[in-house]
């Protein structure tokens, strides 16, 4: 009578939707790599997820080709669906997942996972944004994947540096408890479990990996992103309100001194947003009594400019002292120089706006704008470039590193 196979230490899921040609290729790798490498038992688990060609016929083939493989179908589409179905039912201690073009250098996947299987940590995720990391990708997504993350870390206080790459990890018995907060089935699942995890006090490990950008990728770049914006937005909500038990996720896992902690980071941003706007509306008003005073000598676009400019000045500085708790002289230059740069931005915006104004009011019909026409857009376009405002200074301007002990982030 032979042995009954030992039960898995790793289950790698590697989802998949319309994959008929790379799926084979992608697992017989994976696979190859781990009968190699990896000292312990493992699991490869296929999820499709309501894929309309022969993508399941392969996905069962190489079940009944390969030991440790095995395929699941799901008839709901969704990356985040599929990884949520694995895991919840999975009886290995650790758990990953992978994307099918394995764009990830394999050789970091026992570093990826070897610290939570020691109990170290609860959850690895792969970075493409360490310095260490070697990356070939367009200038596109490039550009996308840093703005998305700096938008992570000015608006929920991301900690991790990439919450896109498609490899990460996480421990079964945290898995048993997160999961159930994760909203969202789609491609922000894993943003989602990234921030809720920080955000309870528990140990993220990152390895720099080495990474090929698929240019067959059928990801929508466009569509995904605008469903992140919508993602970050309501945990960002969630978060604000308290609506999340954070403080029941953590406790199972050992009293990290970081879950003391969680109070600290939520006061000090919340001491940050109060005195952004009262600086704000301060220098709002300060900005349209410049504006009306100039407006009397120059026209909108020099009235504009100009006003935008003296405020922007006093703006940074009060920022600067009040709202994110920086003293002393040193690195005011900087933080007036990178002050203006922001400056830059609400002035293109403001200026665009007037020049939208301009442009619809140039027929005869309509005539020139009245002045408390221009103030309303110039109040609208302001408000706009206010929010992008404080995530700069935040995140660009005055990081964690260059504030005053009671007011810097706990990360």
């Amino acid at each position: 009578m032979s042995a009954a196979p030992a039960a898995p230490v790793l289950d790698v899921v590697v989802p998949v939707y319309n994959e008929e040609k790379d799926l084979h290729p992608c697992v017989v790798r994976l696979h190859g790599h781990l009968a190699r490498t990896f000292p312990y038992p493992f699991r490869i688990t296929v999820a499709d997820n309501a894929s309309t060609d022969s993508t399941p016929a392969v996905a069962a083939a190489l079940a009944a080709e390969l030991p440790g493989v095995r395929s699941v179908r799901l008839e709901e589409k969704g990356r985040g669906r599929a990884l949520r179905t694995v895991w919840a039912e999975s009886d290995a201690p650790v758990l990953a997942y992978m994307d099918v073009d394995l764009s990830t250098d394999l050789n970091a996947l026992l570093p990826l996972v070897a610290p939570l299987i020691s109990g170290h940590s609860d959850l690895a995720i792969g970075s493409r944004l360490a310095r260490s990391s070697r990356v070939v990708r367009g200038t596109k997504r490039e550009f996308i994947s840093r703005a998305y993350n700096l938008i992570l870390r000015s608006s929920l206080a991301a900690g991790f540096s990439d919450a896109q790459c498609g490899f990460k990890a996480i421990r079964r018995e945290v898995a048993e408890r997160l999961l159930p907060m994760v909203e969202d089935s789609g491609w922000f699942f894993d943003t989602e479990l990234l921030v809720l995890a920080e955000r309870a006090g528990l140990r993220i490990h990152e390895v720099p990996v080495d990474w090929i950008d698929d240019p067959d990728s059928t990801v929508h770049i466009v569509r995904t992103a605008a469903e992140d914006l919508k993602g970050v937005w309501r945990v960002g909500r969630a978060l604000a309100v308290g609506a999340l038990p954070l403080d029941r996720l953590a406790r199972p896992f050992g009293d990290d001194p970081r879950d003391r902690a969680l109070t600290g980071v939520e006061r000090g941003l919340a001491r940050q947003l109060i005195g952004f706007c009262a600086v704000g509306v301060l220098s709002t008003l300060f900005y349209l009594a410049l504006y009306s005073l100039f407006r009397l000598g120059v026209g909108p676009q020099f009235a504009n400019g100009g006003a935008l400019l003296v405020s922007a000045v006093a703006n940074t500085a009060a920022n600067r002292r009040l709202t994110f708790g920086v003293r002393g002289r040193g690195g005011a230059v900087r933080h007036q120089a990178q002050g203006l740069v922001v400056f830059a931005i609400g002035l293109a915006l403001t200026s665009g706006s007037l020049a939208a104004l301009g442009a619809a009011s140039v027929s005869p019909s309509h005539g020139s704008p009245s002045h408390s026409t221009e103030l309303a857009v110039l109040i609208t376009a302001n408000l706009a470039a206010t929010v992008l405002r404080f995530l700069l200074l935040r995140a660009w301007v005055f990081p964690a590193r260059d504030r005053a002990p009671d007011s810097e982030d706990i990360r």
